[in-house]
C-alpha cells in the first residue's frame, strides 16, 4: 500500500495545517478539521508510524541567519548507484538537504556555512568524491517575495 492509497482528505487537510504551523494546538486542528481531539491526535500518531510525517521543525526568518553563507550544488553522479555519494555527503556537516532530481542534475545539494572559507572546503570536499562528475554551484544572495 502506497502513502498516497492511505490519505484521506482528512489526512491531507492536517498535513496541511501541521506544515504551515506544526505547533497548532491539538484542540485547533480538531476544531477546523471538524473532528475530536482524539481523532486528530491518533491520524497523527499514525502518520508518524507510518513514517509519512517524519518530524516537526521550525521556519526561521531569513535573517535570523542572515550570518551564513547558502548555496545550491547540481552534482552529476557517473554511476547509477547515488547512495553511496549521498552517504559521503551526509557526512559533512554544512550540508543540509540533499535532493534526488532529473534533468541535467542527478543530486542538489544545499550548503550552509559560516564563511567563504568553509565554503570553498565544503565544496572541495563534494568535488573529491570519486562518483561525482561535474558540479555548479550558485550562492544564493537575497530572498526575493
Amino acid at each position: 500500500m502506497t502513502n498516497r492509497q492511505i490519505l484521506d482528505e482528512t489526512d491531507r487537510r492536517l498535513i496541511e495545517m501541521l506544515r504551515d504551523d506544526s505547533r497548532l494546538p491539538t484542540a485547533t486542528l480538531a476544531r477546523r478539521l471538524g473532528v475530536s481531539r482524539g481523532t486528530v491526535q491518533n491520524r497523527i500518531d499514525r502518520l508518524v508510524a507510518a513514517e509519512i510525517i517524519q518530524g516537526f521543525t521550525i521556519r526561521l526568518q531569513s535573517d535570523v541567519e542572515a550570518g551564513l553563507i547558502s548555496a545550491i550544488t547540481s552534482l552529476e553522479i557517473r554511476s547509477s548507484d547515488h547512495k553511496p555519494v549521498i552517504a559521503e555527503l551526509k557526512r559533512i556537516p554544512e550540508i543540509a538537504r540533499v535532493h534526488a532530481t532529473n534533468g541535467r542534475w542527478d543530486l542538489i545539494v544545499e550548503i550552509r556555512t559560516r564563511d567563504l572559507a568553509s565554503l570553498d572546503r565544503v565544496l572541495t570536499a563534494i568535488r573529491i568524491i570519486k562518483a561525482v562528475s561535474a558540479s555548479e554551484t550558485s550562492i544564493l544572495l537575497a530572498e526575493v517575495r
